[in-house]
């Protein structure tokens, strides 16, 4: 790293070639077939067991190894292959009962990922000792202080504006404790200028020696911004899904809609628009027209409102979710088995997130797209050109029209 806070090329280029193995399943010479094998600590362990953990994904199998022992990690795999997992396991089983509090910070794009990111970390470190909290914004910083300075937690989540904010108030975060430093989806949080810089200069605060390690579901080989060497990344893999495709007149889409709630079996289904108010018309239909209930959840929404929507669904109390993507970028969900794009992604990089909504390397989802517009026909043609997948034309007649 420099002291810009960006990767120094030179150094990176021979720290990601001697550290590839952990990117390239055929040079793996260890099999971790259980989160034993990964010699973790035993409260950590019993947490991990507790919560359901058994067999390690392929990215975890990579990645844990090298991570727990301060390896900085570049890591890029899809939505609900348990990125999240790889830095919280590593970054609980590299703390002690010496840890000062903030020993590790946190950067997410949004507030919901925030929140679901705590929620792992005291899901998995259920038996340890480790205190988690987590700040963002539309909370008064004054009650974000108290907060932390009650509970002094060794690891904090927050989003890049919010943590600089915290940081004019002196003595409040001692940057110089921070030993790992997470960026979760990196591409994103990156993406924007402004947010880079905030990230950058919060780089700089932070102690030289610690540990780095970023994840995303997309990162674009050519991102100057997140300087290192990946082999093999042109084409990612789509893997778990039945994806089809469905060419309908804007005017049916929303009868085409209702054909497929009220005929597919599903436990969950999110429905992605690409506009509030799109979600707002699509909500009222199905509950006026059909009489089926839905939430939506959008960035406009209060704060409350938006973490009691996401906690309900997320809990399987409610069926039906109608979202932005705001709600792509948030965490995988079990019971989600189907999505439906309403509105086709306008990148294909979104698209990965919506659809690892629906599937984990062990589960299988089916994700629905309506293509209406000579657009959507350019973004369903990049998305198969951009990762290795066939998206195929739903046959009709499957269904009733």
């Amino acid at each position: 790293m420099n002291k810009e806070g960006i990767q120094n090329p030179e150094y990176e280029t021979k720290s990601i070639q001697q550290e590839q193995k952990i990117l390239k399943s055929d040079q793996i010479v260890i099999n971790y077939s259980t989160f034993n094998d990964f010699n973790l600590n035993e409260d950590l362990l019993r947490s991990i067991k507790e919560a359901g953990l058994i067999t390690p994904f392929e990215v975890q199998q990579k990645c844990i190894p090298k991570a727990i022992f301060g390896t900085d990690i570049l890591c890029q795999a899809k939505a609900g292959t348990g990125k999240t997992a790889v830095f919280v396991i590593s970054v609980l089983n590299q703390l002690s009962d010496n840890s000062p509090p903030f020993s590790c910070l946190v950067l997410c794009h949004t507030r919901e990922s925030a929140y679901y990111i705590k929620n792992e970390f005291k899901r998995l470190g259920k038996f340890t000792i480790f205190k988690t909290e987590t700040v963002f914004g539309g909370v008064q910083e004054k009650i974000d202080a108290v907060k932390l300075k009650n509970e002094q937690p060794h690891i904090l989540v927050t989003t890049p504006g919010k943590f600089q904010s915290l940081l004019k108030q002196k003595e409040l975060i001692k940057t110089i404790n921070v030993k790992h430093f997470i960026v979760d989806e990196c591409d994103k949080v990156m993406e924007c200028l402004k947010m880079r810089k905030v990230v950058k200069k919060i780089f700089m605060q932070l102690p030289l020696q610690k540990q780095v390690m970023m994840f995303s579901g997309t990162i674009c080989i050519e991102n100057k911004y997140i300087q290192v060497i990946i082999e093999d990344n042109y084409k990612q893999e789509l893997v778990g899904l039945d994806q089809y495709y469905l060419k309908v007149d804007e005017k049916l889409k929303i009868s085409m809609l209702i054909q497929f709630l009220t005929q597919f079996s599903f436990n969950q289904v999110i429905i992605f628009v690409n506009k509030f108010e799109r979600a707002e018309c699509v909500s009222k239909y199905l509950l006026e027209k059909q009489k089926i209930e839905s939430q939506v959840i959008c960035r406009t929404f209060e704060l409350d409102k938006r973490n009691q929507i996401y906690t309900e669904f997320i809990q399987g109390k409610k069926r039906v979710l109608v979202a932005t993507d705001l709600f792509a970028r948030s965490s995988y969900i079990e019971r989600i088995k189907l999505v439906i794009n309403f509105d086709m992604p306008e990148k294909y990089d979104d698209y990965m997130h919506r659809v690892g909504k629906a599937s984990t390397q062990q589960t299988k989802g089916m994700i629905i797209s309506f293509v209406s517009t000579k657009e959507d026909d350019y973004v369903l043609k990049d998305i198969q050109n951009s990762f290795q997948t066939k998206i195929s034309e739903y046959n009709l007649p499957n269904i009733a029209i």
